[in-house]
């Protein structure tokens, strides 16, 4: 008699326990989905094959989508993003740049004609570099010309041409050729300041707008 007491004493607690256990929720329980080799796969845990693989996670209870985890990046797409990244870091510091110096172009100017001013001195400034350029290159070019002449006169009277003669014209050469780079910078600054000048009062009266608006 006792035995049996003691068996149905088991046997009630065991029941009690599995409906305990069958009643608790399982919202902390996921499913999750994804494909291998062409096909839907599903199941409650992860295999370490699927770790990195794009998928699904579904709501064991409601039976809902909770998440969905793209596919791990290559080395190369995590590369690629990287640079995105700090492409875009340095896209937004030169906007930020840019705000500053706009801000401070309206608070250092109280007109347009002060504007006008300051870039027309920066315009004298080119055009007198550009004559000193264009100074030195006529002299560096008339310095080579008598440095091959001297060259020629000596092969035409069949004397060597000695080796000094020979490095002065390399140098002259290579300093003709770095003054012209100059020179065609220099022309490309004086020929984008017109440009300059015109889009910085468009913006300065945009600015200037602006403010006023924000007064008002």
């Amino acid at each position: 008699m006792h035995l049996s007491i003691r068996l149905m004493g088991g046997l009630l607690l065991a029941c009690i326990s599995t409906g305990a256990l069958a009643q608790q929720p399982a919202a902390d329980r996921k499913v999750y989905c994804w494909n291998e080799g062409g096909r839907r796969v599903c199941g409650d845990a992860l295999p370490a094959s699927a770790v990195d693989a794009e998928r699904t996670e579904i709501s064991a209870r409601s039976g809902m989508a909770t998440a969905h985890v793209g596919r791990a990046l290559t080395a190369e797409e995590r590369s690629a993003a990287a640079a995105a990244a700090q492409q875009a870091k340095l896209d937004a510091e030169a906007a930020a740049l840019r705000q500053r110096q706009e801000l401070a172009m309206v608070e250092s100017y109280a007109t347009e004609a002060d504007l006008r001013r300051a870039y027309g001195e920066r315009i004298v400034l080119v055009d007198e570099a550009l004559k000193t350029s264009r100074m030195g290159v006529d002299n560096l070019r008339n310095s080579l010309l008598s440095l091959l002449r001297q060259a020629g006169e000596r092969e035409l009277a069949g004397q060597p041409v000695a080796k000094p003669l020979i490095d002065n014209i390399r140098s002259q050469h290579t300093d003709l050729q770095r003054q012209l780079a100059i020179l065609d910078q220099q022309r490309v600054e004086q020929a984008a300041l017109g440009g300059d000048l015109q889009a910085a009062l468009t913006r300065y009266r945009e600015l200037k707008q602006s403010a006023a608006t924000t007064r008002d």
